[in-house]
């Protein structure tokens, strides 16, 4: 591990504080360090309001010389609802900057980082980069392609059921993976269900708690209880009712802002955006358990020929209680 590790992992960190905060705007995360100590911490705690450097700054009046200021993303350079970053870090007579990952949009790509080296600032760059890079794909993917980047959220028995032959899915999985669960829900700017999870479970789809995060709840399909939680409760307002091919709902939902889409299910939803290849990233939660027979399968009643199966790569398995949780990413066909 190098000495710039510690430092920016703890940016990092930050940085998550503000998932699900920031959209459309990635969750940045920065400390400024002196003789080897954290002096101030600072993230970005929501769209239109100050960035991680400036909230991180703010709270010291005088900088010295040696001292050097940890980003996780590349320092902003142009003016948007907030002046830029780059501004403030040559007025407060900082030095030194590291930086996780570059900005990913093409149109400020490393200007930041130009304009700091030209003013004589020491420029380090990829400090635990696939680190920074995985904290802002939502970001990346929305601001390259306009869509959103989906996570396919799953939790079910060892054979692969996700409710058993009537329908019946609570509670498949214990309460520390019901726990992460929430957690997901409080990184994502929606959260994507059928019609049929909505008939089935009434679920309320909210993060609990909040943390003062308000993703939309977008229903697939028309066929919805009047009485619905998602339609009724205190959050009614933040419930889309779509229908159409779900790549132009997914389009719609990255017009509106949405960079990380978190779908939980049914069945015939998560088959179709695998088929759709759709899908970035799969949260699967499994039990120690067993259905069998007419259980609902994870991906809907049809499959797929041995030739042609999805193919995934473990990224992370964690064990939450007597579950499983796998983090796992798609293998792109070439």
């Amino acid at each position: 591990m190098s000495f710039h590790e510690p430092f920016m992992q703890r940016a990092l960190a930050l940085a998550r504080r503000g998932e699900g905060l920031t959209r459309p705007n990635p969750p940045v995360g920065a400390v400024l360090v002196q003789n080897g100590k954290i002096i101030a911490e600072g993230f970005h705690k929501k769209a239109g309001g100050p960035h991680a450097e400036v909230n991180c700054l703010a709270k010291v009046p005088k900088v010295g010389k040696s001292a050097v200021l940890y980003v996780t993303l590349e320092p902003c350079s142009t003016t948007g609802r907030t002046p830029p970053c780059t501004d403030l870090i040559l007025a407060r007579g900082i030095k030194r900057v590291v930086i996780g990952t570059k900005d990913p949009n093409p149109a400020h790509a490393g200007r930041g980082i130009r304009l700091l080296r030209r003013a004589g600032v020491e420029v380090i760059t990829g400090i635990c980069r696939a680190e920074a890079e995985a904290l802002i794909a939502p970001f990346a993917k929305r601001i390259i392609t306009g869509m959103p980047y989906v996570t396919l959220k799953l939790a079910s028995t060892l054979d692969g059921r996700i409710a058993d032959a009537s329908g019946r899915s609570k509670w498949i999985t214990g309460p520390q993976a019901r726990a992460k669960v929430q957690e997901l829900r409080r990184s994502a700017d929606a959260i994507l269900v059928g019609a049929g999870t909505v008939r089935a479970d009434d679920p309320s789809l909210l993060p609990r708690p909040a943390k003062g995060r308000a993703p939309w709840r977008v229903v697939i399909g028309s066929t919805i209880p009047v009485n619905a939680q998602v339609l009724t409760d205190e959050a009614a307002e933040q419930t889309l009712v779509m229908n159409g091919p779900l790549k132009t709902v997914l389009k719609e939902l990255g017009k509106r802002g949405a960079m990380h889409v978190l779908c939980e299910g049914g069945g015939k939803l998560a088959g179709s955006l695998v088929r759709a290849g759709l899908v970035d990233e799969f949260a699967l939660f499994v039990a120690p358990s067993i259905l069998g027979g007419e259980g609902f399968p994870m991906f809907g009643k049809t499959g797929w020929p041995l030739a042609k199966m999805p193919r995934l790569s473990f990224q992370t398995l964690e064990k939450l209680g007597k579950d499983v949780f796998i983090r796992a990413n798609p293998v792109r066909r070439m």
